[in-house]
């Protein structure tokens, strides 16, 4: 049987995104721009999430929004409704972004009058994990509908995340969901990862979310 080559190009194509992925985060620094990668499933609710975390912030910090998807302005029309700065982007088809593109959704944002950016990731729990974005924080939303196992079924996501938040907590009742079974989970992944319930429709635990969103982003700007 004839030999076939193979070259192995995974490894060069991660390592040239980390790169870019720390000068972006090298700017944003010195910029004072504080980068947050918002991730989860469809309809776990980053939108509403991320409604009511710019309804918290908009006072303390001047807040951009870029909105990822496939395909249509959906989100980002929800999203012009808050106040923030938005713009949406299309990815192409593709089910992620890497630095270098998260870097152009930047400039198309203009982030001079910006201190708290935040990029609605394509729903998805594997892609979007596997491309460092150039954030200075990830965070990711897990509903309860989706079950209390997705942290074993999907561990590079909850391993990548400084902040994990378990929405849709009103429903809980309704679902076999074993809230100290998930937290278990998540911190085999990830024993340092924020878990923090809430409720993006009726704002419970939003406030502990928002408190420390602030201290993240305060904290970064001082040391600029």
């Amino acid at each position: 049987m004839r030999e076939v080559r193979v070259l192995e190009i995974k490894q060069s194509v991660f390592a040239d995104n980390d790169r870019q992925a720390d000068l972006l985060r090298q700017d944003l620094k010195e910029r004072g721009v504080f980068l947050l990668n918002l991730m989860s499933s469809p309809g776990a609710g980053k939108t509403t999430t991320l409604m009511r975390t710019i309804e918290a912030l908009k006072d303390t910090f001047k807040i951009g929004v870029m909105e990822a998807d496939i395909d249509s302005d959906v989100d980002a029309q929800t999203i012009s409704g808050s106040g923030a700065k938005v713009i949406q982007l299309h990815t192409g088809g593709m089910c992620h972004l890497d630095a270098e593109m998260t870097r152009q959704g930047l400039a198309g944002l203009q982030t001079d009058d910006v201190e708290l950016a935040i990029l609605e990731n394509v729903g998805n729990l594997v892609c979007p994990a596997e491309f460092d974005t150039g954030a200075v924080k990830n965070a990711m939303i897990l509903s309860v509908p989706e079950g209390h196992d997705k942290p074993l079924k999907y561990p590079l996501m909850f391993t990548i995340c400084d902040v994990v938040l378990i929405n849709k907590i009103d429903v809980m009742p309704y679902f076999d969901f074993d809230l100290e079974k998930c937290k278990e989970y998540i911190r085999m992944r990830n024993p340092n990862a924020k878990i923090i319930p809430i409720c993006a429709k009726t704002g419970e635990g939003i406030e502990e979310w928002s408190k420390w969103l602030k201290e993240e982003v305060s904290r970064w700007c001082m040391t600029k």
